[in-house]
């Protein structure tokens, strides 16, 4: 299909696209892995506190989980009108949920106030911050790598590096929260602080997001834009978008594991709160850097061998990770997260920012990318729920998990091996067409 007419790259409106996706990224994640590290830590306690530990911590989990299930229902339904109305309006709607959402859990009755009715309400909260962070990546995603001309892999990346970043933000406030204050004052109504603190950032974020102009790419070809996206994508791109799915599950699995399930097994394997938090704190933190870098090598090596090396290494590091952890040794604690976190799992997640990006069509692509993506992401939900209760189950066996860790990772490798190589296409010669991950890689490479 020939190329539409688009205009001129603007690099002041690629900054900004790049900045507002990342700031987005990392508010959005605040507020959804505020609540993954809560559910860890604090959640059984303030609103399952009628269950034994166990059970409150699965309980807890199961809230969390509800929040990913969400998200493919946001993905499509923001990616439906982001590709009919544009991508921009649909990001000022999903940050503006996002905060809202999260200022109202930090001001949400416990259990002991209003008993069933807290859970309910959580739930709830929970489900609209899921639809808000579904429909978030895939517009800020799309609006760094439809405002570049070429590096797409390290643009895009920086919506990715913000899920990390904004697990530093809302790790280090719940813990300098928790930090100042003794565990009684900490349940009663100092964890309240850290969602209270989201309209500030949702202030923030608005006024940098606003001045972001819509995508070139979008705007060549609103006029002709589809009343059904969803439809072009199960029609045009149904083999795609399930092997995309199964590119990035393995990275979700990984996710859930090392940023939430991990947290409530440390602590239970003799490891002080705080200090599992520090460590989670300190990997999250070099997880930005692993994700823009490896990301940055995909487009001089393309995506798949990237992936694919992440996904290989994280089969094995699987079996490494519990016993490094049994070790009760704390700097062994933090060589795992930051192996694991840092090295390992940057190198699955970080180019599939981009690799979403390029398996669709302009007319769909909001849609395509956000559900490819949202529901491979239910494994980072599921996964710290389901071996929470693998864990109830065998009494502390790790081995099942590791297990299902590689065998995630096992149909990664299979479905990169399925996919063309996508770092080569060029996004304007296949704006209004089918872009497919499975035709032959035939597209001119994009610029440096």
């Amino acid at each position: 299909m020939p190329n539409l007419s688009v205009s001129s790259p603007n690099p002041v409106q690629l900054r900004r696209a790049v900045a507002s996706s990342f700031l987005g990224s990392v508010i959005e994640y605040y507020d959804f892995l505020l609540y993954a590290t809560a559910s860890a830590v604090v959640f059984n306690k303030v609103f399952f506190s009628s269950l034994d530990s166990l059970t409150a911590t699965v309980a807890s989990f199961g809230t969390f989980a509800t929040g990913y299930l969400a998200r493919p229902l946001g993905g499509v339904i923001f990616g439906h009108y982001g590709d009919r109305l544009g991508r921009k309006r649909m990001l000022v709607l999903t940050m503006t949920l996002m905060g809202v959402a999260s200022f109202l859990i930090g001001l949400l009755p416990t259990y002991a106030q209003i008993g069933s009715l807290a859970p309910i309400a959580l739930i709830v909260l929970r489900v609209l911050q899921g639809v808000a962070v579904g429909g978030e990546w895939g517009g800020a995603v799309l609006m760094s790598a439809e405002h570049a001309t070429g590096r797409r892999g390290l643009w895009a990346s920086f919506t990715n590096a913000g899920a990390p970043f904004g697990m530093v933000l809302s790790t280090a406030v719940l813990t300098g929260t928790g930090a100042v204050m003794d565990e009684q004052a900490f349940l009663s109504w100092g964890w309240r602080v850290p969602f209270l603190l989201s309209i500030a950032l949702l202030a923030v974020g608005l006024f940098v997001r606003l001045r972001v102009e819509e995508t070139p790419l979008f705007e060549a070809v609103k006029e002709r834009a589809s009343r059904l996206p969803l439809l072009d994508v199960f029609r045009d791109h149904p083999k795609t978008l399930l092997l995309g799915i199964g590119v990035g599950l393995s990275a979700f699995v990984a996710q859930g594991t090392l940023t939430t399930y991990l947290i409530a097994y440390g602590v239970r394997a003799g490891f002080a709160r705080q200090v599992v938090l520090n460590a989670l704190t300190l990997s999250s933190a070099l997880a930005v850097l692993g994700i823009v870098g490896w990301s940055a090598l995909s487009d001089r090596v393309g995506r798949r061998p990237v992936v694919l090396a992440g996904a290989v290494l994280m089969a094995v590091f699987g079996f490494a990770l519990f016993p490094m952890v049994d070790s009760g040794n704390q700097a062994v604690l933090a060589i795992a997260l930051v192996l694991g976190q840092s090295v390992v799992h940057p190198l699955m997640y970080g180019p599939l920012a981009a690799l979403y990006t390029e398996l669709f069509a302009t007319g769909s692509r909001y849609t395509g990318a956000s559900l490819g993506y949202q529901i491979a992401g239910l494994g980072a939900g599921l996964a710290p729920l389901l071996f929470a209760q693998l864990d109830a189950s065998t009494g502390g066996g790790t081995t099942t998990i590791s297990v299902i860790i590689a065998a995630c990772c096992l149909l990664t490798v299979v479905c990169v091996l399925a996919l063309r190589e996508t770092s080569r296409h060029d996004l304007a010669a296949v704006a209004a067409g089918p872009a497919s991950g499975l035709a032959a890689d035939t597209a001119k490479p994009s610029s440096a």
